[in-house]
C-alpha cells in the first residue's frame, strides 16, 4: 500500500489509521456484528445493507466538520483490525467524544492504546479540541483501561441512561483534557 502525505493518515510504529472510506463496509460489518464487539458497543448491525447506515453515518460526519473516523491497519500485513474515530465534535464548545473498537482476535496486545493517543493528538492540535470525552458501557472494563492508559480521567456514571437489549445499562463518562503530552 502507497501511504501518501495526508493530514488523514496517521501513523504509528505498528498501524496505519487511513480514513474509513465506503469501500470498507464488510470490515465495518464484520466487527459491527460480531457478538463480542458489540456486547458493550452502542451500535450494532445484523444484515452488511444495515451496515450503509453506519457507512452514512461517517461521510455526514466528515462534511459536517463533526468528526472523523480511521480504520486500523496492520503497517505488516495491512490487516484490517478496527476502526477509531472523533465524533460529536462542538467547535463552539471545542471538544469531542471519541469511540473505538477492534476484532476479537486483536485484543489484548495494546493496539488501541497505540492508536489513541495519535487520535487525540489530531483532535488537540488539527481541530483544537481542549476535550475529549468517552462513554462507556459500565461493564466494558476493557474499554476503561485502555482509556485510562491514555490520560483519561473517571468523572462519573450516568444511571441507567441507556436502554440495550430491553435492560438499562449505566454509562461511565472519561474525559482527557488537552496537554502537552500528545
Amino acid at each position: 500500500m502507497k501511504v501518501t502525505k495526508n493530514s488523514y493518515q496517521l501513523l504509528t510504529n505498528r498501524l496505519f489509521l487511513l480514513p474509513v472510506e465506503d469501500s470498507d463496509i464488510e470490515n465495518i460489518y464484520r466487527g459491527l456484528s460480531h457478538p463480542k464487539v458489540i456486547k458493550h458497543y452502542g451500535v450494532s448491525f445484523k444484515t452488511l445493507e444495515e451496515t450503509k447506515e453506519q457507512m452514512e453515518w461517517y461521510r455526514q460526519l466528515r462534511e459536517n466538520e463533526t468528526g472523523f473516523w480511521w480504520k486500523i491497519l496492520l503497517k505488516d500485513s495491512e490487516e484490517f483490525v478496527g476502526a477509531i474515530g472523533l465524533n460529536d465534535i462542538k467547535k463552539e464548545h471545542q471538544r469531542g467524544e471519541i469511540g473505538f473498537w477492534l476484532l476479537p482476535e486483536f485484543w489484548g496486545i495494546g493496539i488501541s492504546v497505540e492508536a489513541l493517543p495519535k487520535v487525540l493528538s489530531y483532535g488537540f492540535k488539527q481541530l483544537n479540541l481542549h476535550r475529549v470525552e468517552a462513554w462507556v458501557d459500565s461493564q466494558n472494563e476493557s474499554s476503561r483501561k485502555v482509556l485510562e492508559k491514555t490520560g483519561f480521567h473517571f468523572e462519573g456514571t450516568l444511571k441507567d441512561y441507556e436502554l440495550k437489549n430491553n435492560e438499562f445499562i449505566n454509562i461511565d463518562i472519561l474525559a482527557r483534557i488537552v496537554d502537552n503530552t500528545v
